[in-house]
């Protein structure tokens, strides 16, 4: 009862199946999806600025330990995702396990980590566009004061978006093509480019960060145990592990699309570790080949593909690159809005948000308010916030909420052991409690900053809820009625 409440999951999977939105997903169009999120940042530009702020050659490490935890993670999306298929992924997962409050939380998370990531990727997207064109940098670059290239883009794919799911699908397989072709030429002709010194040592010593100003950018286990702000080292690394793993938090925005998928209980499931796997192999492959070919002291942070290659001579990769990270990138947050919409459709369908955004348009087929009004944030954010202040509050988000998944597998196991499960995670509740405590290790190693931001957001969730999700909740409205009976 009250804030505790819980979604019936045998409601949820009737919702699914007469759900407004349109099922034209096929599996084959989920590992697009799939692909399309995973592969972005986390190669075209954040490979690079972690490798030169915090772990050097070792941030191919990074993104193994990143891969590892997701993974992990993973293995409990695939569970719920294809037991439970549902638009609203892992806020309507607490929500039949743990309690409204929970729901509403990680749902406030959800829309964080979405609209942060694909603010990230429209400023790491004008970047490139501006490398490839030779556009001015004080409208399409980090040091623009205002980031129109970052703007245009997200209005452009959000006139995609709510047209229809079967049209934004269509874009992002075509441009995962473009960009799968890029990554495999990346690595096969920056083999050859690859200097030992240039991975040695591969862990470079830890030294004095120099940030005399605050200990606010310290991470979090360090600042606990009164240490030194350093870079570099075994805490550089995960650090790094912590602000990288955002590149791979793509595969939960698949479980948002269940209610739009022909046959959920066995495409979701491929989607979500198919992709994840494709991709860690990907990303490992070139963060490897980025860092042997240039110096990590010598990363262009804004294109470091780009001006890797530039700096062997090889420009007409550095121009593939280029097209590829564009190509690449839109795909990503292409995958963000659809993403954004359906997760604001599932709250605002159970009154925890404005009822008008759990709607869908009649023509169209798509939560065309949510995702407007999603975009609209995003735009607002990526005009005006450098990449290196939004990446590790994306990351923060992905960790939080895939801390809820993990819990709520076995929970969901206790409360509801003949739910038919077509996926289930091996070894549990011991492989979803490491999951968890995974992710909260990584949490902790991002900064002090980061977690006060987070803090701030979630108050401010939390002053919503209170003010108007409480009382304005489906259920809520359901338990009054029972009451003047």
């Amino acid at each position: 009862m009250g804030i505790m409440r819980t979604l019936d999951v045998t409601e949820v999977l009737n919702r699914q199946r007469s759900s407004e939105l349109k099922r034209r997903l096929s599996g084959r169009d989920l590992v697009g999806f799939g692909v399309g999120i995973i592969i972005g940042t986390g190669i075209f530009t954040l490979a690079g600025v972690e490798a030169k702020s915090h772990a050097g050659p070792s941030v191919t490490l990074s993104f193994v330990i990143g891969a590892v935890v997701a993974g992990l993670a993973a293995l409990c999306y695939a569970e719920l995702a294809s037991s439970v298929p549902t638009a609203g992924s892992a806020y309507t997962y607490a929500f039949a396990t743990l309690g409204e409050v929970f729901a509403w939380i990680i749902g406030w998370d959800l829309l964080l980590e979405f609209a942060l990531g694909a603010a990230v990727v429209s400023r790491g997207w004008s970047g490139y566009l501006a490398n490839l064109l030779g556009l001015p940098p004080s409208l399409f670059g980090e040091d623009a004061v205002v980031n129109i290239g970052a703007v245009v883009i997200i209005a452009v794919l959000t006139v995609v978006a709510v047209l229809g799911i079967r049209q934004s699908s269509m874009v992002t397989n075509a441009l995962v093509i473009v960009k799968v072709t890029v990554c495999v030429l990346v690595i096969g002709v920056g083999a050859f480019f690859v200097k030992a010194a240039n991975l040695t040592p591969f862990v470079p010593p830890a030294r004095p960060s120099g940030d005399t100003e605050s200990a606010l950018h310290q991470p979090v286990v360090q600042a606990a145990l009164g240490l030194e702000q350093s870079v570099y080292g075994l805490a550089g690394m995960l650090t790094a592990a912590a602000v990288v793993f955002f590149a791979y938090t793509g595969f939960e925005a698949l479980a948002n699309l269940g209610e739009e998928t022909r046959n959920p209980t066995r495409d979701l499931r491929i989607g979500i570790l198919g992709a994840l796997g494709v991709c860690a192999v990907l990303y490992i492959g070139v963060s490897l080949v980025l860092t042997g070919m240039v110096p990590f002291t010598d990363i262009d942070e804004g294109a470091p593909l780009a001006d890797a290659f530039s700096s062997v001579g090889q420009h007409w990769v550095s121009a593939l690159i280029s097209l590829g990270a564009v190509t690449g990138l839109t795909s990503v947050m292409m995958v963000e809005l659809v993403t954004i919409g359906r997760i604001g459709y599932a709250m605002g369908r159970d009154g925890l948000l404005p009822k008008p955004l759990g709607t869908v348009h009649p023509r169209w087929g798509t939560p065309h308010r949510m995702t407007i009004g999603g975009a609209a944030l995003i735009a607002a954010l990526a005009a005006f916030v450098p990449i290196s202040e939004l990446s590790d509050m994306v990351s923060i988000g992905a960790l939080s909420a895939m801390i809820i998944v993990a819990v709520a597998v076995p929970v969901l196991r206790r409360k509801r052991p003949d739910l038919e499960r077509p996926f289930r995670v091996p070894f549990s509740p011991v492989l979803p409690i490491i999951a968890a405590l995974a992710c909260f290790y990584l949490m902790l190693n991002l900064d002090v900053l980061t977690w006060l931001r987070f803090a701030a957001w979630l108050l401010l969730g939390m002053i919503i809820y209170v003010a108007y999700g409480r009382r304005h909740s489906r259920l809520a409205a359901e338990e009054r009625k029972k009451s003047l009976k």
